[in-house]
């Protein structure tokens, strides 16, 4: 049975996400005060937003699936014209004062959008998968033309296991898979210089030590480097003295290794791999059709962030830019993960008081 704390939340699904929290600011804390203050200030926000989202009807939400649908198509368009470049993206807009990364902060509510879709539509043949790849392309391709080719990535990985998840047969994936092996060609072509040189770096990391191949043998050695006990906070030579990488967001599984060691690393992943299984328990228990294939779709969009992020850093996965859940520092990424969080929460809330209910 679950344990219930403040305002009825499952402690069973907030613990480990603290756990994560808790490390990931102890290791910022050691790279720099800075980023260490920006990130506590984006958690304070990130958990006002959680509470919000928590106490709310996950069933209104549903009403208002095609408004923000739409909303978010705008946003993803305003972005390409209105954002501001950084490092050759354009992946922002400046609000407030505060840089906000749509492709981020819209994932929970397109959550909501994608399985209401999904559950008005009961027969599932190919004209239905077609439809959901339409409905999922122009979010795709907005993205990917920031160009953010990790989270355009992500979208199409969660949409795609989730489908699977619901039963569709084998034979229409393949349907699907041969057009799109016949334009490979042409997606290459599309895809940015640095894009090109991470996936052939993937395939021969070893090819150029200084350039393309420098990330991914940088994060290696870091991992490698911290063996059992970790060098110790504040002591690694590779995130210390940024040999490595974006250490503090893409490669900080990398720099937790290197500073806390194998223990350090295997504490992330027994929080990740708890809080995941609590979301598959309350997937298993949810009481509706939506509820059910909401808890699918969070359970997929962090399971997939998770082990690319964690591939990447041990170098079996190519370098695309993705964030290590409620780790990484970033405002929009813990931002929308707690408003996922929270989303989850109020759904857990719902179905556990439908059981009780039940019960009397």
């Amino acid at each position: 049975m679950a344990k219930k704390g403040i305002f009825g939340l499952d402690l069973f699904l907030i613990v480990p996400v603290l756990i994560l929290v808790g490390v990931s600011l102890v290791t910022l804390f050691s790279l720099s005060f800075d980023l260490f203050r920006s990130q506590f200030i984006f958690l304070i926000i990130s958990l006002i937003f959680f509470f919000f989202f928590s106490q709310v009807n996950y069933k209104v939400l549903k009403i208002y699936s095609l408004p923000i649908y739409i909303v978010s198509i705008v946003l993803l368009i305003l972005v390409l014209f209105l954002g501001f470049e950084s490092r050759g993206s354009i992946r922002w807009l400046d609000i407030l004062g505060f840089r906000i990364q749509f492709s981020e902060i819209l994932k929970p509510f397109l959550a909501v959008s994608f399985a209401t879709y999904l559950i008005d539509n009961r027969k599932y043949d190919f004209k239905f998968l077609i439809s959901i790849f339409f409905l999922v392309a122009p979010i795709a391709l907005l993205i990917f033309f920031q160009p953010d080719l990790g989270d355009a990535l992500i979208y199409m990985a969660v949409v795609i296991t989730t489908i699977v998840y619901l039963g569709f047969p084998v034979k229409y994936f393949l349907a699907i898979l041969v057009p799109i092996a016949a334009i490979f060609p042409f997606f290459w072509k599309v895809l940015k210089v640095y894009q090109r040189q991470r996936i052939l770096t993937f395939l021969n990391p070893g090819s150029d030590p200084l350039g393309t191949s420098y990330n991914v043998i940088q994060s290696v050695i870091a991992v490698g480097s911290g063996m059992i006990m970790g060098k110790g906070l504040g002591q690694g030579t590779q995130s210390g003295l940024r040999f490595l990488p974006e250490r503090n967001t893409d490669f900080i599984f990398a720099t937790i290794s290197e500073q806390l060691g194998f223990i350090g690393a295997v504490i992330l992943l027994l929080a990740f791999a708890f809080f995941l299984y609590k979301v598959y328990t309350i997937f298993l228990n949810s009481g509706d059709k939506f509820s059910k294939v909401f808890a699918a779709i969070v359970f997929f969009t962090f399971l997939i962030q998770i082990f690319v992020n964690i591939g990447m850093n041990i170098g079996i996965v190519p370098i695309v830019g993705v964030t290590l859940p409620f780790v990484s520092t970033g405002g929009s990424s813990l931002l929308s993960n707690f408003i996922l969080l929270g989303f989850l929460s109020a759904l857990s809330k719902s179905s556990k008081d439908k059981n009780v209910l039940e019960i009397r």
